[in-house]
């Protein structure tokens, strides 16, 4: 085929570019001299006419609905699943903050198109915004309010498809992934009488940052895989739960003496699960009404936390019997349905009944929201109300006791960087004749000084033991002494009564014997 010649091209070139500008200067006067309302009238009608030919269907998700207070949910969600599944295809890509996000978030930038695919169908994504008519005539002092919103766009054939099931895939994965971005909070409830009048905020928060994991924990290895599977079970158990009719949350009680690591327990669920943490305080609670106010405001994928529950309720256990009528209202004061008396003065005490708080944990109100755990934790197990922790309410009970040498070589590995060392047989030696605390282990092992090398770090450990072993002997010593003095004297009194036993008798029998 013979190559046009350059005239012909500049030419045709010529024609094509005056066309397009005739085209550009009629539809300028158009656009500017044809109403509003029938410009609309002839699309309306001209995109009608060409359904009948288009064999494609377009879907609209706009940013905001309605009144424009709140961003679609849906939007939020499709701009999380495509910033996942799409950033590495796009050409032209936004980076920004969005709020309650850790991390930078890449997205679409506008009128960038990206292509997926969900069993057979191609789907084609495009961002696109629109300006509301007659706002830069009417108001052209402020700017042209802008509506963002996404297309997608698939061939009709596969309408049942991306309608049953591929938005949806499109929402759920999209919601999973923003909670898997998103910055997770650690809160607190404030006293009722300093919650704001125009607008009730019953949690404050700050940012969570605790870096405790398993791995740093000083558990023996069985009882760590034990409670990582049981709560990552619980966490992909939403069907199960729905299935068998019961809310889907679980109850973990925490016992143990202090410093073996219940805190650091909690804060290590959270960040396996990827859960925000709500610290309730019960001496701040009004009572049994503010408590629920507190559970529907907490959202799903959290972890509610009452520390030291033996000291914000009196619960002995002791199920009081009713008097008479005249001790009634002492008995509605009783201990297992009274709570400590805040620490602020003038503003009365709390009203939160054991009842309030059972209803609390596993009532018709604890169902509001899903996938929540709720932890006690407690040094003295004994002194709770047997009904407190009972199965389905307290569904896993977790002792946190005395370091072992598992949880030293853990304790060992995070704080000297040892797995092994030829002090370790003294260590495991003095270790199973003295009882202390991970607390103290890693206190013990901490380095004080640049100069504190592993090798100092670990004499001065086994010192420690060895001074605990002595404190303890020396301290069993005093109490066999004490048992032994109780003991003696205990047998004195028993002689004495005795003797006097036998005076009594003789002085009866001599008194009988003058009379005889």
């Amino acid at each position: 085929m013979m190559p046009l010649p350059s005239s012909t091209m500049t030419q045709m070139w010529a024609t094509m570019g005056s066309t397009l500008a005739s085209f550009m200067f009629v539809w300028a006067i158009i656009r500017q001299y044809c109403p509003y309302e029938l410009r609309r009238f002839f699309e309306k009608y001209s995109h009608r006419i060409m359904g009948y030919f288009y064999p494609y269907i377009k879907i609209s998700i706009h940013e905001f609905t309605g009144e424009r207070l709140k961003r679609s949910e849906a939007y939020s969600a499709v701009e999380a699943y495509l910033s996942n599944n799409t950033s590495k295809s796009a050409k032209r890509l936004k980076a920004e903050m969005v709020k309650d996000s850790s991390n930078l978030v890449l997205s679409m930038d506008e009128y960038e198109r990206v292509t997926d695919d969900f069993q057979g169908a191609k789907i084609w994504w495009v961002l696109s915004k629109s300006v509301s008519p007659g706002r830069s005539m009417s108001m052209s002092y402020y700017p042209e309010q802008e509506k963002r919103f996404y297309k997608l766009t698939f061939h009709k054939k596969y309408r049942d498809i991306i309608t049953e099931s591929y938005l949806d895939h499109v929402v759920r994965e999209g919601k999973e992934i923003r909670v898997k971005n998103r910055q997770r909070k650690l809160y607190t409830n404030s006293p009722g009488y300093k919650w704001p009048s125009y607008k009730q905020t019953m949690w404050s928060h700050i940012v969570f940052e605790h870096p405790a994991t398993f791995e740093t924990m000083a558990l023996e290895p069985e009882k760590k895989r034990e409670i990582i599977e049981d709560l990552v079970t619980f966490s992909k158990s939403k069907d199960f739960y729905a299935r068998i009719g019961k809310a889907w949350k679980r109850g973990y009680l925490l016992y143990g003496p202090p410093g073996t690591g219940k805190s650091t327990m909690i804060a290590a669920m959270a960040n396996l699960l990827g859960y925000d943490v709500y610290d309730l305080e019960l001496t701040a609670v009004k009572d049994n009404t503010e408590l629920r106010k507190l559970l529907i405001e907490t959202t799903s994928k959290s972890i509610i936390v009452i520390e030291d529950i033996d000291c914000s309720l009196d619960l002995t256990g002791q199920r009081k019997k009713k008097a008479d009528k005249s001790s009634l209202e002492d008995e509605t004061k009783s201990s297992k349905e009274r709570i400590k008396e805040p620490k602020e003065e003038g503003h009365g005490s709390s009203k939160v009944t054991l009842s309030g708080l059972l209803n609390f944990i596993d009532g018709l109100w604890s169902a509001c929201g899903g996938e929540r755990l709720v932890v006690f934790t407690t040094n003295y197990v004994e002194k709770l109300d047997p009904a407190l922790i009972r199965r389905g309410r307290m569904d896993k009970h977790i002792e946190l006791s005395f370091c072992s040498f598992d949880g030293f070589k853990v304790l060992a590995k995070n704080y000297l960087k040892l797995e092994t060392h030829q002090m370790f047989d003294t260590i495991q030696r003095l270790m199973g004749e003295v009882k202390m605390t991970p607390a103290d282990v890693a206190e013990n092992l901490m380095p004080k000084s640049p100069q504190d090398d592993p090798e100092r770090c670990l004499s001065n450990f086994i010192q420690a033991l060895e001074e605990a072993k002595e404190e303890a002997a020396k301290k069993t010593a005093e109490e066999i002494k004490e048992i032994g003095a109780a003991k003696e004297e205990e047998d004195d009194d028993v002689q004495t009564q005795e003797n006097k036993d036998v005076q009594v008798k003789s002085d009866l029998v001599g008194n009988a014997n003058v009379s005889l």
